[in-house]
């Protein structure tokens, strides 16, 4: 089964940090945030509930994305990227940065060009995350 989401963990990098860290590394591969939707907040405001701190930034890569739009209009209900940054649900001094694998996307719409947009995706995200384990370690 392919894997849903690329992942990194860190303890004690503190979340701010790590959240910090996450746009900058996304900013220098080439995505910009367009969305951020703080979990943690919205379930406490909406329903009084309490969970550990999870945000979830939309990222974009516009070059890609209008690549992946030219070769289907339809997906656009797969962008834009998800990468989750999030306490860690037993040990919250463990922040997981998590981005949503593009190689998922090409499984579900399987042309030619939406696996190679897919593809140059992966490459950029890992390249991220790379980077992310270089400035945290």
């Amino acid at each position: 089964m392919m894997q849903l989401g690329l992942s990194r963990s860190y303890a004690g990098a503190g979340f701010d940090n790590v959240m910090m860290m996450t746009r900058a590394v996304l900013a220098a591969a080439g995505f910009g945030v367009l969305t951020e939707i703080d979990v943690q907040a919205t379930l406490q405001e909406k329903l009084g509930e309490s969970m550990e701190r999870y945000v979830i930034l939309g990222a974009c890569n516009p070059p890609l994305a209008h690549r992946a739009l030219e070769a289907t209009r339809q997906i656009g209900l797969l962008l834009p990227c998800n990468v989750v940054v999030r306490q860690d649900v037993d040990d919250r001094s463990v922040t997981i940065v998590e981005a949503a694998n593009p190689a998922v996307m090409a499984e579900i719409v399987p042309s030619s060009g939406v696996v190679a947009v897919a593809e140059e995706a992966t490459a950029r995200l890992e390249s991220a995350l790379a980077a992310l384990d270089e400035e945290l370690a």
